[in-house]
């Protein structure tokens, strides 16, 4: 009986199933997403999500325990300057795991683990909108605009108040 046993053993031997965790997550951090079987992406989401933890405090030990998972130099600097920061008020919950359908092959139940990183609305550095365009007033059946009728109703209960 497996009675207080943490993780799926995944069909391999512990330094095997350590060393694949390590890289689906050096490779989820590389490209934001990973298309893995659903066991697969259960196991690399505990891994990712606590190393997002790690680079969210930052510090130098932090650093090094990250750096016995993450594989590549250049990912574990992109994940302590670049994915951690993005990340910093949210209280977990980093990843999401998509679920795609059965491979063709051999049947597995395949998933997309993506990171959950929040879009930041496009700005110019003019600081005007990057829009496709003036936006049009919308018209009532009577043929005005209504933000021409918005704008009367305000001024008439600005006049009511005074």
């Amino acid at each position: 009986m497996r009675h207080m046993k943490v993780g799926k053993k995944l069909g391999r031997t512990p330094a095997h199933r350590r060393a694949m965790i390590g890289n689906m997550a050096t490779s989820l951090f590389r490209q934001y997403a990973v298309v893995t079987t659903t066991p697969k992406a259960r196991a690399v989401r505990s891994a990712a999500e606590k190393l997002i933890t790690l680079g969210k405090r930052g510090d130098v030990h932090a650093r090094r325990l990250a750096a016995r998972q993450v594989n590549d130099r250049g990912v574990l600097q992109k994940l302590f300057d670049e994915i951690a920061p993005q990340f910093a008020t949210r209280p977990g919950g980093y990843t999401r795991i998509i679920k795609m359908g059965q491979r063709r092959g051999d049947g597995a139940e395949l998933a997309r683990l993506e990171l959950v990183i929040p879009k930041a609305a496009p700005t110019r550095s003019d600081g005007k909108d990057k829009g496709k365009g003036k936006k049009r007033a919308r018209r009532t059946p009577s043929g005005a605009a209504k933000s021409q009728i918005k704008t009367k109703k305000k001024e008439e209960s600005s006049e009511d108040k005074e």
